[in-house]
């Protein structure tokens, strides 16, 4: 694809974004793109993933986007195989002996209405989201136009299309030698899809990984080699249940949950700090009551808590079950505990940072080189970095930075296009780079 085709393919993922496990048209669309490569390999929903996924919404909400994405154009033979909403595609191609190479990009969107002010962009030009209520508000349209575009890249590169004896072989010189796996993840923006993928079994013979993010409040010109300190997360929702009773004539025979609701959430902002790293909590989402004279019988919080280290996040997490369930208690109620979704932090190998500082300091398209940064978030990227490092292999994650107004997760989010090609150029030139400096026996 060109540059102008990469665009095109942004804008439209752009129009259709998708939460977790509702990637219906963003996995058709994709594989239907990939579908016109000469692929060694397309796995597709159950393939890439383990069954053990969370958030998984029920059977009537999956069958409503579902429906949506097949009246936007979604092919009905790939929507069957994605049964209850197992999204996401792994694409392969074979280049003759050598390493091991995966790139993880990430395809789901958010639920945040997408600003209609002529001075957005994709307001403007005509590519704003047309599913009310979600719009791609963190680059994710962007990052699955990059996948394909390292795929064209390195298939050009590589002269994929020649002759099979000449890539027997291996007369690649001047391209890439060895496998390029391209993983495009469904759900981050929950922390639910980075742990089935990992687990798939798609990962275990990767030799080195990048992981890549557009912005992060980095200018268009500007890559971060190598992005370090991710904070450890784990997303919760706690349920409470107490007894209904009339607020006027009988309120001494009521257990409000609504007061177990709201101790624990003051509470949970009065959870000590550690000595060890940074820590954080926050109750996102509660509710509860169903009347103003009705004490009420249900409230729920639905929050997260995080961590500099896995510890860090797993002693918060631990604080916060604990605060739960003595509120709960406090006032007679009982506390439903579930976990959302949860990821480690991870730390970027040096060798693959280095690489991706050597070919981005050789870029034209590239003002400025930070070798490493801190997320001060986190993604479940962290899953497939651990993965393959617990594997023998090395994982990197790398930010190309784009003007983008507005900050991530804002209605008024949108991208430099130009960034897409500058994140097909530096992980093109990487993944070549990693294949002559990797010590990997053929």
């Amino acid at each position: 694809m060109t540059r102008a085709d990469l665009v095109t393919l942004r804008r439209d993922l752009h129009q259709h974004p998708e939460p977790a496990w509702r990637e219906f048209y963003t996995t058709a669309r994709l594989v239907d793109e990939l579908e016109t490569r000469d692929l060694d390999g397309i796995y597709i929903g159950p393939e890439v993933l383990d069954d053990n996924r969370r958030g998984v919404p029920d059977d009537e909400e999956i069958a409503t986007w579902r429906a949506r994405a097949e009246q936007a154009g979604a092919r009905e033979d790939i929507l069957e195989q994605l049964p209850g909403g197992q999204t996401g595609v792994c694409a392969v191609i074979e280049c003759g002996p050598g390493p091991t190479v995966g790139l993880r990009v990430d395809i789901d969107g958010l639920p945040i209405t997408e600003s209609m002010d002529n001075e957005h962009h994709p307001a403007s030009e005509g590519f704003r989201s047309k599913t009310e209520g979600h719009m791609h508000a963190c680059g994710h349209d962007a990052h699955a136009a990059i996948g394909v575009g390292v795929l064209d890249a390195i298939i050009e590169t590589t002269n994929a299309g020649a002759e099979e004896t000449q890539q027997e072989a291996g007369n690649n010189e001047t391209g890439f030698t060895g496998t390029l796996k391209v993983f495009f993840q469904p759900g981050e923006e929950q922390i639910v899809g980075g742990k089935p993928m990992a687990a798939s079994g798609r990962l275990d013979d990767i030799d080195a990984l990048f992981a890549v993010h557009v912005g992060l409040d980095h200018p268009s010109g500007e890559v971060v080699a190598g992005i370090d300190d991710f904070l450890a997360v784990s997303h919760f929702e706690a349920e409470f249940t107490g007894m209904p009773a009339h607020a006027g004539a009988r309120p001494e025979d009521g257990d409000n949950a609504v007061q177990a609701m709201a101790t624990a959430v003051q509470n949970l902002y009065a959870i000590p700090r550690h000595t060890d790293g940074a820590t954080r909590v926050n109750a996102g989402v509660v509710s509860g009551g169903t009347a103003t004279n009705i004490i009420p019988e249900h409230a729920s919080i639905n929050g997260e808590v995080r961590g500099e280290t896995t510890k860090l996040m797993e002693y918060t997490e631990s604080k916060a079950t604990q605060v739960l369930e003595s509120a709960a208690t406090m006032h007679n109620c009982e506390v439903e505990m579930t976990t959302a979704g949860r990821a480690p932090s991870a730390t970027s190998d040096d060798i693959l940072a280095n690489i991706v500082a050597e070919v981005a300091s050789d870029n034209d398209n590239i003002d400025s080189v930070m070798r490493s940064d801190d997320l001060g978030g986190s993604e479940d990227a962290t899953f497939l970095m651990r993965r393959v490092q617990q594997n023998g292999g090395v994982a990197a994650y790398i930010g190309v930075g784009t003007d983008h107004p507005g900050g991530h997760h804002t209605d008024t989010f949108d991208i430099d296009e130009a960034s897409i090609g500058h994140g097909v150029e530096i992980l093109t030139n990487a993944i070549i780079t990693t294949e002559t400096k990797l010590n990997t026996p053929e």
